[in-house]
């Protein structure tokens, strides 16, 4: 039978109980979410009938505090699939050092094929059956694939409805009009800048003309791109779903990013010639940044790869084997939970701007964010070293010493 996303978040979090000598009570809690819930929706379609859709929540651990994770509209979607993300999200809530534990969310549908209204209703439906576990001081959703700020408005105002008042804390990645944060749209993108800059401090690497090369060009992807070229760095290759682009003079950002909103792609870039994606991937570079999708360095190409250092901007772009081949050459990887976790951690600060009902500067919100993200690669680092592991290891160690301490100090172990 084929592996499901939770046998695999287990499987992970057995090796690391393995190299930590994990209290063996401690990792029987954490192999669970603590609760999944299934919900039916019942959605008035625009040619008048019901149709009914399943949703879930998963909450994994709280014991840092609140659950935290997105929500995802997707036909795809399975409740191993959430409980997998939901444990995913309390590791990289640990590792970013914030004060929430892992929950997550989705919806079974295809919204490409659905309208406004008809996402909108299934929305408020959504919301309105899980009302009564999540809560700004018990679980806070945000936007995942296929959602975003127009359906965080959705679910926030629902909330209140039912409340009473207005919880714009209830969730985050909401439009700045009603509670979101300045710097949210660029900090996942920024996070991953920061831990490279970290990152090419303990190899030895100068960022200042060194050659970037970036797969993936959608939020992620241009955010970390332009950060680093703003650093000095040479972004020499970027791509797309389409193809990839090179030039070894470097290229500019933004004009890319306009090129592509223009035409759709960043392929036929003046100044640049086209190439494919397996091509950035395996490029002559100091720095890779994998942002498009998983599995793209695996056992089969990573002994091809030519970075000294890779940030993994997407979720768990590197298989297991890839990851054994770049470690046994050498490369440097700057794993998802560490690398991505911007994203939560400015989350998190627009989670206690609504609850102070006080908002931060873009700079006040940049400067936050760079402390936690320097102080969060450094605890990784330190526990690599300490237990001579890769960075993604570490990254587990780190995550889950954290949440198991706070479990032993409430009495749960």
């Amino acid at each position: 039978m084929a592996k499901t996303p939770y046998d695999m978040a287990v499987a992970q979090l057995e090796k690391c109980a393995k190299i930590m000598d994990l209290d063996q009570n401690a990792l029987e809690i954490l192999k669970y979410p603590k609760r999944v819930l299934s919900v039916y929706i019942p959605v008035r379609m625009d040619d008048g009938r019901i149709k009914v859709f399943r949703g879930f929540r998963s909450q994994h651990n709280d014991a840092l505090g609140p659950f935290k994770g997105g929500v995802r509209y997707h036909p795809d979607v399975t409740i191993e699939e959430v409980m997998a993300l939901s444990m995913w999200m309390t590791w990289k809530c640990g590792v970013a050092g914030i004060p929430l534990g892992g929950g997550k969310g989705g919806i079974v549908c295809n919204p490409k094929e659905m309208s406004l209204g008809e996402i909108e209703r299934l929305s408020r439906g959504y919301f309105a059956a899980i009302r009564k576990i999540v809560g700004d001081n018990e679980d806070i959703p945000a936007p995942d694939v296929n959602t975003s700020g127009r359906e965080m408005a959705w679910f926030m105002d629902e909330f209140s409805k039912y409340k009473g008042y207005n919880v714009p804390g209830v969730v985050t990645g909401k439009p700045l009009e009603i509670g979101g944060s300045e710097g949210r749209t660029e900090a996942t993108g920024r996070g991953v800048w920061v831990t490279v800059c970290e990152a090419a401090k303990k190899k030895g690497i100068s960022l200042r003309n060194a050659r970037v090369a970036v797969q993936g060009f959608g939020n992620v992807g241009l955010y970390s791109a332009l950060f680093l070229s703003q650093s000095g760095a040479r972004v020499v290759a970027l791509s797309d779903s389409k193809g990839g682009i090179y030039n070894k003079e470097g290229l500019n950002v933004q004009a890319v990013a306009d090129h592509k909103s223009k035409t759709g792609s960043v392929l036929n870039f003046p100044g640049s010639r086209n190439i494919s994606n397996e091509e950035v991937l395996e490029m002559d570079c100091e720095v890779l940044i994998p942002a498009a999708l998983e599995g793209q360095v695996n056992g089969n190409n990573a002994d091809r790869i030519n970075a000294k250092l890779i940030a993994e901007g997407a979720n768990g772009p590197i298989t297991p084997e890839g990851d054994e081949v770049l470690y046994q050459k050498g490369v440097m990887v700057i794993p998802d939970i560490l690398a991505n976790a911007g994203g939560v951690s400015t989350s998190y600060f627009e989670w206690v701007q609504n609850l102070q009902n006080y908002y931060w500067s873009i700079d006040d919100v940049r400067n936050k964010l760079d402390d936690l993200m320097v102080k969060a690669f450094n605890n990784v680092f330190e526990k690599a070293s300490k237990y001579q592991v890769d960075m993604r290891m570490g990254a587990y160690v780190c995550a889950v010493d954290r949440v198991v301490k706070a479990m032993k100090l409430r009495g749960w172990v």
